[in-house]
């Protein structure tokens, strides 16, 4: 384990944030890991979780030590006629990872192609696209919890997977995720619950077919952070009691939506961005991108204030407008490296 010093973080976040980390190191083992912790406790640092910078807001000046996971490894379990088990490390690219999957006729995250960030990331956002979230096929999340001192494996079961939500979520300083446990199915079931997505698989009804035109789609819709720096879908798609959207479909009958468990509703957020003017609109070197509402894009060297200012600004006209409160996705950190809330100044 090497500690290195003012390092600079733009190249590891995707929205191409100025970020200086007082302290970085990269994370290629358990062993690199609690080095690097005993050495954040001798000097009193917190820490700061850096995985493939995918959905992190960061300040200018970062006073923290900064663990870059690098763990590698995908290694095969055990397994039935219906289902493959399968350890991963948290730093193998997720989009590879589920090319590997489909190349090795493993099935069930293929709506999660060409998502970005790496796999350990994975399970804190509970990832989720064109119906399929990835809580459903794992089976357990290898972690360091800093609060027992110790390794251990949390069950499915525990990590309390919801929209965009997990245990880890709840308690980010608590879990370090080392490895991913899957449990991924021999046997395809395809799921088209998104109208877009059925018709462009038609009738070439396969798992490589699906994951090609998931791929097909996202590229056409999201920018590539390369070119448009950003952090995919920024804004949650609200999900409301069936009573309230009933209320407000009444008034806006195109409004996007799809049903979910306990009479709720998931609405569309880019379509209420887009219905407010923000589709394709910049408030300084800030915007929601042209071709899809729902990604806010750095189009220069951007600072995290201007990227505050510009989805305030966006919060603001959708609840103007719709009486509806969007919620970021993206994780904001302050300059001591710890999580704060969006609603604070």
């Amino acid at each position: 384990m090497h500690i290195q010093t003012q390092v600079q973080l733009k190249p590891f976040n995707t929205l191409n944030l100025d970020a200086i980390a007082s302290h970085y190191t990269k994370i290629t083992s358990t062993e690199d890991l609690l080095a690097a912790l005993d050495f954040a406790e001798q000097q009193q640092l917190n820490i700061l979780i850096l995985s493939g910078g995918s959905n992190m807001l960061l300040p200018e000046h970062i006073h923290a030590l900064v663990l870059h996971m690098d763990i590698q490894g995908i290694e095969l379990l055990d397994g039935d006629d219906v289902q493959q088990r399968l350890k991963v490390g948290a730093g193998q690219i997720w989009h590879d990872f589920v090319l590997w999957t489909t190349k090795e006729q493993l099935y069930g995250l293929q709506n999660l192609a060409l998502i970005p960030g790496l796999v350990g990331a994975s399970p804190v956002q509970n990832i989720g696209a064109y119906g399929v979230e990835v809580g459903e096929f794992i089976d357990s999340v290898e972690v360091y919890d800093r609060k027992l001192k110790q390794f251990s494996a949390i069950a499915a079961k525990d990590c309390d997977f919801a929209y965009r939500h997990s245990i880890f979520k709840d308690d980010p300083n608590r879990y370090v995720i080392t490895h991913v446990i899957f449990k991924l199915l021999k046997q395809a079931h395809l799921k088209l619950n998104y109208g877009d997505l059925k018709a462009a698989v038609a009738d070439e009804q396969t798992a490589e077919n699906l994951q090609r035109q998931v791929i097909h789609i996202r590229q056409s819709k999201l920018p590539n952070p390369q070119e448009y720096p950003n952090v995919g879908s920024f804004f949650k798609n609200p999900v409301l009691e069936q009573k309230v959207f009933d209320q407000i479909a009444q008034k806006f009958p195109q409004l996007p939506h799809y049903p979910q468990p306990n009479d709720h509703v998931k609405i569309a957020a880019g379509w209420l961005i887009d219905q407010s003017g923000w589709k394709g609109k910049q408030l300084g070197v800030v915007g929601m991108f042209h071709k899809q509402a729902l990604v806010l894009v750095n189009y220069a060297d951007a600072s995290l204030k201007d990227v505050r200012a510009t989805y305030r600004a966006v919060q603001q006209d959708v609840w103007n407008q719709f009486n509806i409160a969007l919620e970021p996705e993206p994780v904001l950190f302050d300059e001591q490296g710890l999580i704060r809330s969006h609603q604070e100044n």
